[in-house]
């Protein structure tokens, strides 16, 4: 019995020794030390270590390493891979791979600019009932036609907008005949048949459904890169006002916008930017893709916003720190202005997400212009230490002068301008 009290006492402290050790300063800075550390040409990465020397293994012109006494300092040479082998005297501890890409540049925006989506054949927004001679009938209620539903074709025939279904539902609709209307719903196409019914009314023909063609709303561009004429803007998807899912973009413009004014954000209701434009304004590019991390597409000619006109580097996820940054937004006409705010939070991401930062106006004169986040200012670029790192995306409703970002390598990715795309030779380079 004694024996056995001894060797739980001994199992205890043991334990507790192991758990000191494994809290101790030397052990988590070891643990902190990461599997792979990627970098641009040009940057740098300081790596704590009080137990550790590293030197590079294969190709010293691609990675430097300088040792100081208690930390190390990894930096990009040129494109390429290496190994960093950290060691105690010459007892290997770990190896950790680094890659250094290619240096990569953007252009950062701020511009307040109008956007016009026309959408992949027609979305089906409501439902309405016509009066006829038999009582109130919609048609696309009963062939099972549902809101958010896009229509493609009718009898084989495209439809690329609302004018399109006008013209054969009359013809079909006097010949007596069915419609084979072809919808897309949730990524699967489906057809149907849907009897166009005659409104007693004015006896013309119809479907008993609310339908759109295009869409409309002002943002802030993000990023062009030059290089490619691409662009991002809004740091979100473009969702219909009606049915709430994302609008499928067939093409679509952006032009140049000017705030008129702001309707001014408070805690539980987010303000907004009140900008005005129209098709004969300079139209700035084309819309080819709208996603979770905004809408993409080219450029007609180089975008500048008066204060950033020069390229920029980037950041990528990992090395978005927390502190003082800089949002470009305009908040009175086309002027596009910097403005504090202090980054609370950032999450180093492998794979694509769109909450990646939560960020916090700090301005005084931007809080006392919009109170904070106001909508349309989604896709304003954030800035620190001279790098484009990211774009606001949404203002939190319960504090309206803070909200979500997204890092700027998914914008970039999304926009088809994919910095890790690898070479003939193995290595990396951006596109």
């Amino acid at each position: 019995m004694r024996t056995h009290i001894i060797r739980k006492m001994i199992g205890a402290v043991l334990l507790g020794i192991i758990i000191a050790f494994g809290f101790s300063n030397p052990v988590q800075l070891f643990l902190s030390i990461p599997d792979e550390i990627v970098l641009f040409e040009g940057d740098q990465t300081d790596i704590s270590s009080v137990m550790a020397t590293a030197s590079t293994v294969k190709n010293p012109d691609v990675v430097s390493v300088n040792q100081k006494s208690d930390q190390i300092t990894v930096k990009g040479e040129s494109s390429g891979s290496d190994i960093l082998d950290f060691t105690v005297g010459t007892f290997p501890i770990k190896k950790v791979g680094v890659k250094v890409l290619p240096d990569f540049k953007v252009i950062p925006g701020g511009q307040s600019i109008g956007v016009k989506l026309n959408t992949r054949g027609v979305l089906v927004v409501g439902h309405h009932l016509i009066h006829t001679t038999k009582g109130e009938r919609s048609p696309g209620e009963v062939a099972d036609i549902q809101v958010g539903d896009i229509i493609t074709k009718i009898n084989g025939q495209s439809v690329q907008k609302m004018s399109d279904i006008g013209t054969i539902v009359k013809k079909i609709g006097q010949e007596g005949h069915a419609l084979e209307v072809t919808i897309v719903r949730e990524n699967k196409e489906l057809n149907k048949k849907l009897v166009p019914v005659k409104d007693k009314s004015d006896s013309t023909y119809r479907i008993g459904l609310y339908i759109r063609d295009s869409a409309a709303g002002v943002g802030t561009l993000t990023f062009f890169h030059p290089d490619s004429k691409k662009y991002g803007a809004l740091g979100h998807v473009i969702s219909d006002m009606d049915t709430k899912k994302p609008i499928v973009v067939h093409h679509g413009e952006i032009y140049s916008s000017s705030v008129t004014s702001i309707e001014k954000g408070s805690n539980g209701h987010p303000g907004e930017k009140l900008a005005r434009f129209s098709n004969t304004d300079h139209k700035l590019g084309t819309i080819t893709r709208n996603s979770p991390f905004g809408i993409f597409g080219e450029m007609n000619n180089e975008v500048k916003n008066g204060m950033y006109d020069k390229p920029m580097p980037i950041a990528l996820s990992h090395q978005v720190k927390e502190g003082p940054a800089k949002i470009l937004t305009v908040v009175k006409g086309s002027e596009v202005k910097a403005y504090d705010v202090e980054v609370v939070s950032s999450i180093p991401q492998k794979f694509p997400a769109t909450k990646g930062m939560v960020i916090k106006v700090t301005d005084p004169e931007l809080l006392k212009e919009t109170g904070g986040i106001v909508q349309g200012m989604s896709g304003s670029p954030i800035i620190q230490d001279g790098k484009v790192i990211g774009a606001v995306t949404h203002v939190f409703v319960n504090d309206s002068t803070s909200g979500y970002g997204v890092h700027i390598e998914w914008m970039l990715e999304e926009a088809g301008i994919n910095i890790y795309k690898e070479n003939r030779n193995g290595q990396r380079t951006a596109s």
